[in-house]
């Protein structure tokens, strides 16, 4: 039993329970522990990738309790390599919603409405924003939590801590678009966290079981009167991660939640889909893989036609978008097909594919979500103008700074040479070709590659070259000097997510060596069973 394994998980949670206890702090000490326990989840996430990346599996059990009778956390390189991901991101929505009033609408406008302490003090606390630091580290202790825990019941309670967070983050600041977009997302994921008790509760009475080694061995021999049942369960469990995934028809609820929310909490958000494409794959390779005999390979046949057509929708989507938001948000559902497009491939190459497309798909939305909340605030000549608008407006101040952060967001988010959207996709059909239905995927991929391309070119000609005259009374923007200066703390943030997918490319040989053999590791599940049920057969 390896303790670091449940480190990333008590960390963020400890945090939130200090935070909650330290809410009338000055903001700057929040920020500063914030930063700090950020850091040191990137710090544990390292450490566990560095301890599993020669193939070993970690495993942590509570109480000391074996499995498959106890809660069971599990390190693989897998979801060390989601834990990493997760943390990194997590750092930059930070520093981006610390210069403002944290969750609010506008996260870069000062502080406001600033109350007193009950024992006194300075004013030092934003109401808009004293609860988000609390909700952003119970969001990444259950998204921690969903990527180390071993058994499907305690899945289903990770997913619920993370959706519970995230309801209170879409909500944080208010207004009436946010607060309808947020009921949608709350009611359809109500809906999605009802079928999966219903499908864990199914599996349960059929195997007395829900740790997902157990269910392994166990789903290879399921009774004959019993794969029916087993067979609908499945398929439940499958719809249950599609629509955390947003997978077509379940991703309606995303757009309007993405782009409505603040852009540090929609960054952070990125990651979010790709807990239910991590739940897709991780089950689609340990329960219901090759080794499952009759049950096996029981989603493959429905994930790879919906992932092509996630794909062009989401694509069809960022064209028919009338904000830099909201086609933000379309290009994260059209990611999501891509990236499951990859996993559907069960192959060492797609799955490897996937997985080096991942983090480039979290980075560059996240930097895009808060791009498009800079370009909304230059743009901006009254408080209520949502300022991303595809529609003509007065020259915005730090046009060629902005443009020149969404030019490299368009060519990574478009998949075009060199950068890594296009290794991801050069990768991602290299393996299709081994496919049978290889000639479907490729020609979904690159009509995909020209709707985004097409999508975004449209949008940076109306951001940047379509300049009005100012109205009457409305100042000049200052030189693009004294922007520079004002604008580039705000900016740095979106700088170091769009560098770290650069580095992707520049890194794209090693991480892809590591890609392979966590494919291969999770092709061969045998090796998770062993790590978590011991010598049992």
């Amino acid at each position: 039993m390896n303790h670091l394994v449940i480190a990333p998980i008590l960390l963020p949670l400890l945090a939130g329970i200090v935070h909650r206890f330290g809410r009338h702090l000055a903001y700057r000490w929040r920020r500063g522990f914030s930063y700090a326990v950020v850091l040191g989840q990137i710090g544990l996430a390292a450490t566990l990738l560095d301890a599993v990346s020669n193939g070993n599996i970690l495993t942590y059990a509570l109480g000391n309790w074996p499995a498959p009778f106890g809660i069971v956390m599990v390190a693989d390189r897998l979801s060390a390599w989601l834990l990493l991901v997760t943390a990194v991101l997590a750092l930059f929505p930070l520093i981006y919603a610390s210069r403002g009033r944290e969750g609010s609408p506008h996260a870069s406008l000062p502080l406001e409405g600033a109350v007193r302490p009950p024992w006194g003090g300075p004013a030092a606390v934003d109401v808009s924003g004293r609860h988000f630091h609390i909700l952003y580290q119970l969001q990444l202790f259950g998204l921690n939590g969903a990527f180390l825990t071993g058994d499907l019941f305690n899945l289903f309670v990770f997913f619920e801590v993370l959706l519970l967070a995230s309801y209170g983050l879409i909500l944080h600041g208010g207004g009436r678009l946010k607060t309808r977009a947020g009921l949608h997302y709350v009611v359809l994921n109500l809906v999605g966290s009802s079928l999966f008790l219903i499908a864990v509760g199914t599996l349960y009475g059929l195997f007395g079981t829900l740790n997902m080694a157990d269910l392994a061995v166990k789903m290879a021999a399921v009774a004959p009167e019993n794969l029916g049942p087993a067979r609908a369960a499945g398929l439940l469990l499958f719809a249950v991660f599609a629509l955390k995934a947003a997978l077509l028809p379940l991703y309606l609820w995303l757009p309007a939640a993405y782009a409505q929310t603040s852009a540090p909490v929609a960054a952070l958000f990125a990651i979010m889909t790709k807990v239910g494409a991590y739940s897709i794959l991780r089950t689609s390779t340990l329960i219901f893989g090759a080794q499952a005999n009759e049950m096996a390979n029981l989603i493959l046949p429905w994930l790879l036609p919906l992932a092509l057509a996630t794909l062009l929708i989401g694509l069809f989507g960022a064209m028919a978008a009338r904000a830099l938001r909201e086609q933000v948000a379309y290009l994260v559902i059209a990611s999501v097909g891509t990236l499951l497009t990859a996993f559907a491939l069960a192959s060492v190459a797609g799955i490897a594919a996937g997985l080096y497309y991942l983090p480039h798909s979290v980075f560059t939305a996240a930097a895009l979500f808060l791009l498009a909340d800079r370009i909304a605030i230059n743009r901006r000549l009254v408080d209520d103008d949502p300022g991303d608008r595809f529609q003509p407006a007065p020259a915005m101040a730090g046009a060629p700074l902005l443009g020149g952060l969404f030019f490299v967001g368009a060519i990574l988010a478009a998949g075009l040479p060199p950068l890594s959207g296009f290794v991801g996709k050069f990768l991602l059909l290299r393996a299709a070709l081994e496919h049978p239905h290889w000639p479907w995927i490729i020609a979904c991929v690159l009509a995909g590659g020209l709707l985004g391309l097409i999508a975004l070119a449209r949008s940076g000609s109306l951001l940047f070259f379509r300049a009005l005259p100012l109205p009457e009374g409305v100042p000049v923007a200052p030189g693009s000097l004294a922007t520079l200066a004002t604008q580039l703390p705000a900016l740095l943030p979106i700088i170091g997510l769009l560098a770290l997918s650069i580095g992707l490319t520049l890194a794209a040989g090693p991480i892809y060596t590591f890609a392979i053999a966590t494919a291969e590791q999770l092709l061969q599940p045998y090796q998770y069973v062993h790590a978590v049920l011991g010598a049992r057969p």
